[in-house]
């Protein structure tokens, strides 16, 4: 390049380049000159192409530098670049000769000390707010004794102990632990996630769905709570259908997902605190109800009571209030025999008066419609219809008959067929059917024998058959045992008895 740039270019002297070649000498000598490089500027136009890489500009009151982010430092950096951000690139420069221009590629981008971080928040927050997020009316009221309660938090840190410790102490309740990184450039995504999970839960489902999220972790910097301060946890806490407390850092510690969450908790341990009542205040408040009820019954039945004996005082005695009915009654008394000899007279008047009409004329008449009558009836009551009716009943009767004479026959046959079966199994399963097979039961003195010493020690010796029994006198001897050597056996189980009128088979 130095030769380049040293030798002069006098007339058609000067020695010839073609573009490549004097684009590679320019690309070579900035990077060399600026291989690595810090630059502190605002953010202008920023670009997230498909592809992963991350297009921006530098820029300051006069002048710009077109900036990239390669897709692997892209993922990698903590800050999501953002338009208007003043940060702190570090990379090198290099030329695209493509296009004759030269181009910042960065390798680390941090923002430029707290105060840029706050003025982000700070644009983040105003976003936010303006979209309705931080509304009072969109939250939803904490359940009073939530079944299951979700941690989204470190399983390894101080966070998740105080709130199990705190939980069992005022009311235990059963706890499901989502793991996140609670800082770094995971921290974001993995905490939006875990809200994401806990309400794409079923209330049915193999892994039951939490009534109440806690998103907690322990005091830090500003920097180490930046990934609470992320635009995708405070969506995700907005989104979140099951209610949510958030308990970021400590009390004076405030992030964005504080503004959107259900509650704010100053600390994890108080967190828990909302989420569940103590549990002996609850058993106090109950037993307080049930003394004040118990006061309430016992005041209200001696009012009650009290009333009633006022009541009872001021009415008259059962004698006094029977008095005058029991005159109207013997009245009534005295006067239903004549009441009845006027009724009598009366109705007799009116019969007199009425058989003077019926004179034999009129009897005839009345006799002749009453013969018609009859007449018509006994042209129904003929008696072929009679006996058709008669043969019709014997029919169904005879059928009826039949019916139920097959069906007495089908469940008498079906109970001697199970009585037979009955049997059988009683006569497969009695010792009987084992004498068929050549054994015999011994019994002597007329008890159950089992071993030879008790065979010789008796004096009468029974012998069951199969076809009968035979009795065996005094002079049957045994083989004593110690003439006997038995083969060692295992101790037997205890066996249940012998059903009665059974022996022992051999």
């Amino acid at each position: 390049m130095s030769d380049l740039i040293d030798d002069p270019i006098e007339g058609e002297n000067a020695p010839e380049f073609s573009v490549s070649e004097l684009s590679g000498a320019i690309k070579r000598m900035i990077e060399g000159e600026f291989s690595h490089v810090r630059i502190k500027g605002e953010i202008g136009r920023v670009s997230f192409p498909r592809s992963g890489h991350v297009y921006l500009d530098l820029k300051d009151d006069r002048s710009v530098i077109a900036a990239v982010m390669w897709k692997g430092v892209a993922a990698r950096v903590a800050t999501r670049p953002e338009e208007g951000m003043e940060v702190v690139a570090t990379g090198r420069l290099t030329t695209f000769p493509g296009q004759s221009k030269y181009q910042l590629v960065i390798e680390d981008l941090k923002p430029a000390g707290v105060g840029a971080l706050m003025a982000m928040l700070e644009k983040r927050k105003a976003m936010l707010q303006a979209e309705g997020l931080f509304e009072q009316g969109r939250k939803r009221p904490l359940p009073y004794l939530p079944e299951i309660i979700g941690v989204v938090t470190s399983p390894s840190g101080a966070v998740i102990r105080d709130i199990l410790h705190r939980l069992r102490d005022r009311f235990p309740r059963k706890v499901m632990i989502w793991p996140v990184a609670v800082q770094g450039e995971q921290c974001a995504p993995q905490v939006a996630n875990a809200i994401e999970g806990f309400n794409r839960m079923s209330a049915g489902g193999a892994m039951p769905r939490p009534n109440l999220i806690i998103v907690a972790r322990g005091g830090g910097s500003i920097e180490d709570l930046w990934g609470f301060n992320e635009e995708i946890v405070a969506r995700a806490a907005a989104a979140s259908d099951i209610p949510l407390i958030s308990a970021v850092g400590h009390e004076t510690d405030t992030t964005l997902i504080d503004f959107v969450s259900d509650k704010r908790a100053p600390t994890p341990t108080a967190a828990a605190e909302l989420a569940v009542p103590v549990r002996l205040e609850i058993a106090g408040w109950v037993e307080e109800q049930g003394a004040r009820m118990t006061r309430s019954l016992g005041q209200a039945l001696s009012l009650r009571g009290q009333r009633l004996r006022d009541l009872s005082r001021a009415m008259p005695r059962a004698d006094v209030l029977l008095q005058i009915p029991r005159q109207r009654l013997d009245g009534a008394g005295d006067a239903l025999p004549r009441a009845l000899q006027g009724g009598v007279q009366s109705r007799r008047v009116v019969l007199a008066t009425k058989s003077g009409g019926l004179s034999g004329e009129g009897l005839k008449r009345l006799i002749e419609i009453q013969r018609q009558k009859m007449g018509r009836h006994a042209d129904r009551l003929s008696v072929a219809t009679l006996e058709r009716d008669l043969l019709r009943h014997k029919e169904k009767s005879s059928d009826l008959g039949r019916r139920l004479a097959d069906v007495g026959g089908r469940q008498v046959k079906a109970l001697r067929d199970r009585l037979e079966a009955t049997d059988r199994m009683r006569q497969t399963l009695g010792y009987q059917a084992t004498l068929e097979r050549g054994y015999a039961v011994v019994r002597g003195d007329g008890d159950l024998v089992k071993t030879a010493v008790q065979a010789g020690g008796a004096s009468e010796i029974e012998i069951e058959f199969a076809d009968g029994r035979l009795k065996v006198g005094k002079g049957a001897v045994a083989t004593p045992a110690a003439e006997v050597t038995p083969k060692p056996k295992p101790k037997p189980k205890p066996k249940k008895p012998d059903a009665p009128g059974q022996g022992s088979l051999f």
